[in-house]
């Protein structure tokens, strides 16, 4: 039977008022919070009166929130059991599904299965921030069973999810492993305790970049493309996006990219903190923000042995001690990359260190790239039984008979 989603659910049907107590404890969940199938519960409790306007959503558990704001992120989720009260945005709509009707696991696969998806997305307005109504995701067509065979593909559902969720999971933590193997492998390559050990600054120009959104005068400027932080990642560019600015012929000559710097950006995660990327010259005339350094290397370092001496865990250690430490971030300066302590070796032991350490992170990249693959692959397979079982084109008795 083919039903409206406004026939078999209840949209936004609790919301908090203007008068609510405003010492009133709950946990707000923003969009941002909400992931195809998952909410990340923040640890921090908010008042009613001290709590961003979007926070008057209610929800209980059970019930569906679908995000009507930049639809294109799938933040759709089961709201799970709580001890306290969650409010969610208003960008929101919270679905309480009428339980005489529908199942309320049934009707939380539906919406996260394909066709549902693709209806939100193509009812939304807008091209940079596309948004829904909820009546418009209420209108939304679904098929409806009746509620035992609700019940069992729901049952199948959840078994086959879960199996598949800890085969994703299990990759997921092969990649952490082979992360801290390869830092492993790196700081064995790097560990050459009889060679003395210099400051970078003795060997590398430090050199930091423009200032975005400084005072400048309005004629005599020239624009040139400027990479940030967010270009500027542990291991590699991410050049898909760069933007540019409008700056003055001095700045532009000052914080001009040459092919062989090596970045490395002020703050961060700070297990990535002083990470060095190698930049090879992809966009000509390239600056830098002053937030990332480009280290320019000497004739007495190899800037291929620096790229990689900085991922050993001696460095990373470094950082971690040197860096100003914030709640999951830190940051560094100019200075402190001045004073890393880097080995003073002859250019042909540079040479064949950085060339072993090449062969570890390309077995590494090829390893991560198999797993990577692996997760994907698992990912898609969980999104196409989803949408199978609530089409109807899988029928699940059928199914669990075959894999038991």
């Amino acid at each position: 039977m083919s039903v409206r989603l406004k026939d078999v659910v209840a949209t936004n049907r609790m919301t908090l008022s203007e008068t609510t107590d405003p010492d009133l404890t709950f946990r707000y969940v923003d969009i941002g919070a909400v992931s195809q199938g998952r909410i990340d519960i923040p640890d921090v409790e908010q008042r009613f009166e001290t709590a961003p306007s979007r926070a008057r959503r209610l929800a209980e558990p059970g019930d569906i929130v679908v995000s009507t704001v930049r639809t294109y992120l799938r933040a759709v989720a089961r709201v799970p059991k709580t001890v306290e009260p969650l409010v969610f945005s208003t960008g929101f709509a919270v679905m309480h599904p009428h339980e005489d009707r529908i199942d309320s696991r049934y009707l939380g696969y539906f919406c996260t299965s394909t066709p549902f998806i693709e209806s939100v997305v193509a009812r939304s307005v807008g091209v940079s921030y596309p948004a829904i109504n909820a009546s418009e995701v209420a209108d939304i067509r679904m098929n409806l069973p009746p509620l035992d065979e609700q019940r069992r593909i729901a049952d199948f559902l959840d078994t086959e999810t879960t199996r598949l969720d800890a085969l994703i999971a299990s990759r997921s933590s092969q990649l952490e492993l082979f992360a801290v193997r390869e830092a492993a492998a790196l700081t064995e390559t790097f560990e050459v305790d009889s060679t003395p050990r210099v400051h970078l600054g003795y060997l590398a120009q430090v050199q930091t970049g423009v200032t975005v959104g400084g005072q400048r005068p309005t004629k005599g400027l020239v624009e040139r493309p400027y990479l940030r932080v967010a270009n500027v990642q542990a291991d590699r560019l991410e050049l898909a996006t760069v933007t540019s600015i409008w700056v003055t012929r001095q700045e532009a000559a000052a914080s001009t990219l040459r092919p062989r710097d090596v970045l490395m950006t002020e703050g961060g995660d700070l297990d990535k903190l002083g990470r060095g990327t190698l930049w090879n010259g992809a966009i000509p005339g390239c600056l830098h923000q002053n937030h990332v350094f480009a280290i320019r290397c000497g004739n007495r370092i190899l800037p291929e042995f620096l790229a990689y001496f900085t991922r050993s865990m001696r460095v990373r250690a470094y950082f971690a001690e040197t860096g100003v430490k914030t709640t999951n971030l830190a940051s560094t300066n100019s200075s402190k990359v001045r004073s890393l302590p880097v080995p003073l070796m002859s250019i042909e032991q540079q040479r064949d260190l950085a060339a072993a350490a090449d062969g570890v992170v390309q077995s590494a990249v090829r390893l991560r790239s198999a797993i990577e693959l692996q997760s994907t692959l698992l990912a898609e397979r969980r999104q196409v039984l989803i949408t199978a079982a609530v089409t109807g084109e899988l029928d699940v008795t059928t199914a669990r008979g075959a894999s038991a």
